[in-house]
Formats: structure tokens, sequence, C-alpha cells
């Protein structure tokens, strides 16, 4: 029987461990425990109910175009509780000199597919409007080597497109800088679209018939009591003799027999083991004779995040614009990276008369605000939602989760790191790696790591080279 060792509870720890899960109940024969350090799984998915608001700590939704996360649910039979995004809705602020401008219509992402909207917009200067004109011409380019996101939306539609949209956007979604951030990582198919057309307002407009055909489905899904309840129900599905709790693991080794793991006053062997933490927590715990391995795990950087959320009453709620919030380019000088108008968002996250707001601070370039005391960070965000929206009540309540390294940073040379690792990797087989530094920080990318993980795990055959194992 092959005895499989998940460690991380996380979104991939548990997708893995469910993975697993049914192929036992199918009648492979396996074994498997998943450990998680804190006392709690689920990872940055949490979610609270406070004053009759759903409050999210982390994410509060997914990509509805990635299949992943829908195909999980419904495979643990809760896809009745689904819920889309209020897309009639949609409409996202930019802060420019003070003062929220509205994403001018057609904007996907970055790319115009409207002339009008955009030739009218006040977000954009005249000198940018010709640029996105001349856009159009663009003929196609293949770059072999990585750039920056920030080089590449540049190069098409100019710096008030980065420093407006583009970076702001990334800030929002990593926790990043564009100036950093890798485009054959992070915007994969905008490299394609560039190299099949050169002009990505022309390859959106060719591919618009099946945008159509797709744009009934929301952008964003999420679940009716909250994120948590994807988490819940897969602990439901995962038997409790296979899942340990506040069960840090000290290290794991690689032996004859297999894999060595150890945490708290226990060690037991298994045929695989699954890494489904952090690049850095995985370069601590692995005990490799592959020296390159751990420094390569390091090299992925990470940036932190707090979220603060706050509900106010039925006078906030009228007093604030329509829409799904607002994003702050770096160039605003502004602590808050972002805002989230929640009870516009989902339906039922808040009741009629309260307004309930996610404000996002830190990233890449303010991490020094983990250091703040809660209430240094209330006032920052109080005075910032004062200057920009005029709210001047108090909330009546608030809430403030900090989560320090938790997004990967897809800097530039991302890809080649990942195949480099991989390399590496299968110089120690029966070990994987699972988690948002993989190929993809959203939850359905976190669910297809666990499960791929998992997969591998199942087909491995172990022969591992004497030289490589400790006698």
């Amino acid at each position: 029987m092959k005895r499989i060792a998940i460690i991380g509870g996380g979104i991939s720890g548990l997708s893995a461990a469910f993975f697993l899960e049914q192929r036992r109940l199918a009648g492979i024969p396996l074994e498997y425990i998943l450990f998680e350090a804190s006392p709690r799984f689920g990872g940055v998915i949490f979610t609270e109910r406070v004053d009759d608001c759903l409050v999210e700590a982390g994410p509060d939704s997914f990509l509805t175009e990635k299949p992943e996360a829908s195909e999980l649910c419904r495979d643990l039979g809760i896809t009745d509780q689904l819920l889309g995004s209020n897309d009639s809705q949609r409409k996202t602020y930019i802060l420019v000199n003070g003062k929220l401008i509205a994403i001018p219509d057609g904007l996907a992402f970055m790319i115009p597919t409207k002339v009008f909207p955009a030739a009218l917009s006040p977000l954009f200067s005249w000198h940018t409007k010709l640029k996105m004109a001349r856009e159009w011409f663009h003929p196609p380019l293949e770059v072999k080597s990585d750039e920056s996101v920030a080089s590449f939306v540049e190069r098409h539609y100019g710096k008030d497109m980065l420093d407006r949209v583009a970076d702001p956007l990334l800030s929002g979604i990593y926790g990043g800088d564009a100036s950093q951030l890798s485009v054959k990582a992070v915007l994969p198919r905008f490299v394609e679209m560039q190299a099949r057309c050169g002009s990505l307002s022309k390859a959106v407009i060719k591919n618009r018939s099946q945008a159509i055909e797709k744009s009934s489905r929301p952008i964003f899904t999420s679940l009716k009591d909250g994120m948590q309840e994807l988490v819940s129900a897969l602990l439901l599905r995962i038997p409790a003799s296979s899942i340990h709790s506040s069960a840090p693991i000290q290290s794991v080794s690689s032996v004859s027999s297999g894999w060595r793991v150890s945490w708290k006053e226990n060690t037991e062997q298994f045929d695989s083991v699954i890494l489904a933490v952090p690049s850095y927590v995985t370069a601590k715990l692995l005990d490799s004779p592959i020296a390159n391995l751990a420094s390569e795990l390091r090299g992925i950087q990470y940036s932190s995040s707090v979220t603060v959320a706050l509900g106010f009453d039925r006078k906030v709620r009228e007093f604030l614009p329509a829409g799904f919030g607002y994003l702050v380019p770096r160039g605003e000088g502004k602590r808050v990276l972002a805002v989230t108008f929640v009870h516009n968002k989902f339906p039922h996250r808040a009741p009629e008369d309260r307004a309930l707001l996610r404000c996002f601070l830190a990233g890449t370039r303010d991490e020094s605000v983990l250091g703040l005391s809660d209430d240094e960070i209330l006032q920052t965000v109080g005075k910032e939602l004062r200057e920009v929206l005029g709210i001047k009540a108090e909330p009546g309540f608030t809430r403030i989760y900090k989560w320090k390294a938790a997004m990967a940073q897809y800097n530039v040379g991302h890809l080649e790191r990942l195949q480099r690792i991989e390399i590496l990797r299968t110089q120690l087989p029966g070990l994987f790696f699972a988690g948002n530094a993989h190929n993809g920080i959203g939850i359905p990318d976190c669910v297809r790591s666990g499960q791929q993980a998992a997969s591998q795990a199942l087909g491995v055959a172990r022969h591992v080279s004497d030289s490589l194992l400790p006698t």
C-alpha cells in the first residue's frame, strides 16, 4: 500500500487530499496524511460573519473562466451554493489626482476594445490615446527572452496605461510591481497575442465572437456562505484519521525506503511527499542532497498583504458611488492599494441597510505596514477613505487580517526558475510541489496544482541513485 504525506493544509493541500481520497474510495490501495502546522485548515481562505455581514479575510471569489474550482465544487456536491458576481453593477474606478475616474467601457484588463469610450475617457492623456491608435498597426512580434510587464505594457499602450491601469491591477492581484513581474508568467495570453497578431486590441477583437459566447457567465464566482464553505466541504469528505492539525513539520528527508517526515516527537515513513507550502518553507523543511534545489526555491520572492473590512450604515451605502470599488496607482502616495464595495460585488454579503468595504494594504511596495498596530492601520484606512470617498462616519465594525509572505511573486525569469526547480526535483523521486508559487496564484490554479501533484504521487516509480541517499 502506497503511503503519501501532504504537507500544508491550504487549498492546494486540501485539493490533493480530496483527489487521493476519491482514488482510495475507487479501490486504489493507498494511505495519506495531510499535515497542517496551524489549528485551522484553509490557509488564506477564511470567512467570518460579523453583524449580519459576510466578511472574507482572504480571497472572496475565483475567476469563473478557470474551470478547476467550479469542477471541484461539482465533485463536492456544492454547485447549488455557487454565486456569481453582480456584473450588471461592475464598474471600477482609478484614483487620479485624488479623484475617482471610471475605467472606460471596453477595456479588457488593459486592452482597449472600444474606440470611443477610451478616446473620450479623462483617464488617459492624448499622447496615450494616440499610442492606443497606433497599437492597432503593431506587426506580430515574438520575443524569446522574458521581460517585465511594465516594459510590455508601455511598448503597446504607453506610460499612462502602465501607471494608471496595469500596475494598480497587478498590485491588487499579486501585491507586486509591474516593473518586476514577468510578462510570460503573469500575462502569457498577451504574449501569445503579440506573437500572433502584433496588436493586442486587434487580437481581442478577432476573438470577440468567443467572448460574446461566454459573456453570460459572471466574471467572478463565490459561494453563498463565503469561500470558507469550500474548505468546510473538503474537510467533510476527508476522513478525520487522515488529517493532522497543529502539526508543524520539522524536516522532510529522502531515505532509501522513501521519505521520512518528522513532526513534534513523531517520525513516519512515506513513499511520496507533496509539499503544498510556500517555497521558502519547502526550502527550510527539505533535507535534500541536491544543493541547488533549496537555493532555487528561496529565490521565489513573496509579498505580504493586509485586508481591512469595515461595516457602515445605510447613509454611507447611499453615499458611495456605484460599482465594485477602486484601485490606487502608486503615484497617488496612498497606503491603501484598493477598496472593494463588497455589498455591490456580490449579493447577500451585507443587509440592504449596510455598506461593507474591504481595503487592501502592503504588497512589495509597503511591507512595513505589517509592523503597524491595528489602531495605526485603522487610522490610516480611515484617513484615506475620508480623503477619497468623503466617509466621515465611524464604522460599525472593523476586522483586520494580516497575511505575511503569502503571495508568490512571478518576477522576470520565473518560468525559467520553475524549469530548473523541476529538473532538480525529478532527481528526488517521490517528491512533489504544489501551491501558488507554481503556475498560477488563483484558487483554480492552486486546486489544479494540488490535484496534479497528487496524481503524480500516485504514479511515481521510485528509482533513487544510491549516491543521493543517506547510508
